[in-house]
């Protein structure tokens, strides 16, 4: 097993929790604290991060690979060809893991999670899924909401990879998370087989991007909330067009676009703290920029939007 530690603080999993449990941690990288992280970001969601724990994996033929970010709340994972299983993956990883001990509960994910996670948690694991907000202690509160409503609920979790188990208090505990998959992956090498047999049946979007658009002047957050007052306004203006508004919606105003040669959605909302309002847009059929310049089409009336 490679454990990624970024230089944080989750070095201890490799020589205080694996090692003695007789995993091979030789390949092990970047376990030392060092808060001027000199080698990459300790943070799953970083590009560069990823890249080089997949890369370790690959050259020392390991079964798996573990990245934590600084203070370990948060974790994603590497399989044996390499491939990263994070954001929606992680997402659909920690829900297998807890789907046949507690079938039909409700898996609560932030905002931004794909239309192929929904299916894989709902049709291949029988599981509910409620889309919710951005932050993880949104995503707990709600989960916890739930169970006290009398819904079952055993997991929160957003895609930067904050996980949060019923069975552990719901604490945000990226070694907790992390320890549960190498239990799986263990268990599946006695058959000869790695943990992405879990993911098998989850479909991926053929393309996916993020665009972060700043806004100027003052009161950003009202402004916020009257563009995205007029982008629902919009989208009904041109449902003609195959684009309708997803409800329920909890955060921003997400639309379906379904029409010839164009199949995907977008998410428009504004950030938890900053002038910023992030549009994320996947699509399974067509481009990404076809849905982004129908939007900044849109978002051109607004002349405090930033489209550079």
């Amino acid at each position: 097993i490679v454990v990624d530690a970024g230089n944080g603080a989750g070095g201890f999993y490799a020589d205080k929790i694996l090692e003695p449990l007789g995993a091979d941690v030789s390949a092990s990288q970047f376990l030392e604290p060092d808060g001027s992280f000199p080698n990459h970001a300790p943070n799953p969601e970083n590009k560069e991060a990823m890249a080089s724990i997949c890369r370790r994996v690959v050259e020392s033929g390991a079964d798996l690979g573990l990245i934590f970010d600084t203070d370990v709340d948060r974790s994603s994972a590497v399989d044996r060809n390499g491939k990263e299983i994070s954001r929606n993956g992680i997402v659909a990883m920690a829900a297998a893991l807890i789907a046949k001990e507690h079938p039909g509960t409700t898996v609560v994910t932030d905002s931004i999670t794909s239309d192929e996670l929904t299916e894989y948690l709902e049709q291949c694991l029988g599981l509910k899924h409620l889309r919710f907000k951005r932050g993880y202690k949104n995503v707990i509160n709600k989960s916890i909401e739930l169970n006290g409503q009398g819904i079952d609920s055993q997991l929160a979790i957003e895609t930067s990879g904050h996980a949060a188990y019923k069975e552990n208090y719901f604490l945000d505990d990226g070694a907790y998370l992390a320890t549960k998959i190498v239990i799986k992956a263990a268990q599946l090498m006695q058959h000869g087989e790695g943990i992405e047999v879990l993911l098998s049946s989850l479909k991926e979007p053929k393309e996916a991007v993020e665009i972060r658009f700043p806004i100027t002047g003052e009161n950003f957050g009202d402004y916020g909330e009257e563009v995205l007052c007029g982008l629902k306004e919009w989208a009904d203006a041109h449902a003609a067009e195959g684009i309708s508004v997803v409800e329920p919606n909890y955060e921003g105003v997400r639309l379906n676009f379904k029409r010839s040669g164009l199949s995907g959605w977008c998410l428009l909302r504004k950030s938890l703290h900053d002038p910023i309002m992030p549009l994320n847009v996947e699509v399974t059929e067509g481009s990404c920029e076809e849905i982004l310049g129908e939007v900044k089409g849109f978002l051109k009336e607004y002349p405090r939007i930033s489209l550079k």
